[in-house]
């Protein structure tokens, strides 16, 4: 099999060791950041490439021979790198974050007969296959709430953050306004608005704020109520909404000596440098999914749990694991077979496909990243009653 990995940074160069362990495959790794590629030449089975993807003709040529295509570029190119690589009828699994509808794209990868695996990360990613799985294995699913996050294991003053993926993305995150769903209802709220503390297993309080997380699920999952919060240290959201609300992140050219600027990127040139993980800095990820409904006759609560840490023998990140792993499993299946939907293609499909969600699991564990699931028997609940227990829904 011939792989083409793009992007080498932090989850593109996990996902293309990760697919370098499978014998006889020939993994491409392409980005335009030598010392990123320099880390991957070392492992046998990887090639790299030095490529701007930005540019169409580069992108072209480095794909042209790929079975499959994993595209781990940064958001802001990750819908127009999405439609090139459909349109060069390769079948790809995506992990960039992006701001547009990837189903406008579900027509022209049917047309190309492309398997698309989009927001395959660990949340939305991970976490979409489980709500997949769970939704078809229920008679009725009533709510669905993801709690996700990715912390720095020591916290450090004043952010107590370390950007482990893009870190523009990050700031998408906390501009991006939040989509929900209440009553069957799509409801839109600030990103880093209705804070609640979470007291989480094994970790200790965080506290939870509204982001644009659900996606895909508001659209492919039947559930009345449906949200999803990033988790982070206690006072984490002030912080940053202080920064925002103060036009900090706004993407307006203001006038400044006489200079045009943008004071995003003042912010970013400030604030990355104090985001960026230190080598060997141990990381977390925290994850629980939770989702009531009927299964059996009976009412149940599933509660999903995840916690992961920085892998010290391979020096990878604890969020390079979670989400490149879930990717690069995934890009297996499509490449076995296991997975052949055809089209623009979220998570949550891929949960639903038998199979999938089991085998998903079994190799996550075999990586040591190990998602427990406990079932809890409830008594039934009124519509007020689901209500309030949404609303005020904690670990």
């Amino acid at each position: 099999m011939r792989v083409t990995v793009l992007g080498a940074g932090l989850v593109g160069g996990a996902i293309a060791r990760d697919l370098a362990l499978e014998k006889g495959w020939a993994i491409t790794a392409v980005d335009r950041a030598p010392k990123l590629l320099r880390t991957l030449q070392q492992q046998a089975g990887i090639k790299t490439v030095l490529a701007d993807l930005s540019e169409p003709d580069a992108l072209k040529a480095v794909i042209s021979d790929a079975d499959l295509v994993v595209s781990a570029v940064p958001g802001g190119m990750g819908y127009a790198t999405l439609r090139q690589i459909i349109d060069a009828g390769k079948n790809v699994v995506d992990i960039s974050f992006f701001g547009e509808d990837p189903f406008e794209l579900d027509g022209l990868a049917k047309q190309r007969g492309v398997t698309a695996v989009v927001d395959c990360g660990v949340a939305p990613g991970l976490s979409n296959v489980i709500a997949g799985y769970v939704h078809k294995s229920m008679e009725k699913v009533d709510s669905y709430v993801c709690y996700v996050g990715g912390l720095p294991k020591v916290r450090s003053w004043p952010y107590e953050y370390k950007a482990v993926f893009s870190p523009r993305d990050v700031l998408e995150e906390f501009t991006r306004p939040s989509r929900l769903v209440e009553h069957g209802q799509m409801v839109v709220r600030p990103a880093l608005s209705e804070v609640e503390l979470i007291d989480f297993k094994g970790v200790g309080t965080l506290e939870a704020f509204n982001t644009d997380g659900l996606r895909s699920l508001a659209r492919t999952m039947d559930i009345p109520f449906m949200k999803e919060k990033t988790m982070r240290y206690p006072g984490h959201a002030n912080l940053v909404r202080a920064f925002r609300d103060s036009g900090f992140f706004s993407t307006e050219a203001i006038e400044v000596s006489g200079q045009m600027v943008k004071p995003i990127d003042v912010t970013a040139k400030l604030m990355f440098e104090q985001w960026q993980m230190g080598e060997d800095e141990e990381d977390l990820t925290v994850m629980q999914v939770i989702m009531d409904g009927h299964q059996d006759g009976k009412r149940v609560r599933r509660d999903f749990y995840m916690v992961d840490s920085f892998d010290k023998a391979t020096h990878t990140t604890s969020m390079a694991r979670t989400t490149g792993y879930t990717c690069s499993i995934v890009a297996r299946q499509v490449l076995a077979g296991m997975f052949t939907r055809k089209g623009i293609c979220p998570p949550e499909f891929v949960g639903a496909t038998t199979g999938c969600y089991e085998h998903l699991l079994l190799e996550l564990e075999h990586r040591g990243i190990h998602v427990s699931e406990v079932v809890t028997e409830m008594a039934e609940a009124s519509d007020e009653r689901m209500v309030s227990v949404f609303q005020r829904q904690i670990a």
